[in-house]
């Protein structure tokens, strides 16, 4: 099973957006850039985000996204099902209930169910923080350890 280029580009655009923002709104041609993803194709991922409340636009001169909510508040999970059509390993799920054309007689539905609903655990248990900050430590090291200091005898 793959998820579509949507999925993937959007988690690392915002990952990017995230990385690079201080708070600041960030233009979709430096995402573009940064992560060799089209500008167009970009773009129409954004326009999806948006109407997922996942970010935010700002107009004007140095406008560009920022991200609506804290990375900590935004589940991977909800990035996914906002750009793609739905995240289920088989199409016959994204029917309602009990409306498969084999009904009853399906023995590996539940299977298939089962997958659908690891999968989305999976993405539901990582947030954009998670993402964010993994990416930090690829790009300048691990954070310092805290030093101790120094046991001193009287």
């Amino acid at each position: 099973m793959r998820l579509s280029t949507k999925a993937q580009y959007a988690v690392r655009a915002l990952v990017d957006l995230a990385l690079h923002s201080g708070g600041k709104p960030v233009a979709l041609r430096d995402i573009s850039r940064r992560e060799e993803i089209p500008l167009n194709y970009l773009e129409q991922l954004f326009l999806r985000l948006k109407k997922g409340r996942i970010i935010e636009s700002v107009r004007g001169p140095r406008g560009g996204y920022i991200l609506a909510r804290s990375g900590s508040q935004i589940r991977i999970s909800e990035i996914v099902s906002t750009v793609e059509e739905a995240l289920n390993p088989l199409s016959c799920l994204d029917e309602e209930e009990g409306t498969c054309s084999r009904g009853s007689r399906c023995v590996t539905h539940n299977i298939w169910k089962g997958l659908g609903e690891r999968i989305r655990g999976f993405l539901d248990s990582i947030c954009l923080e998670d993402l964010t900050q993994e990416a930090r430590e690829k790009l300048c090291g691990p954070p310092p350890l805290e030093e101790k200091p120094a046991l001193t005898r009287p």
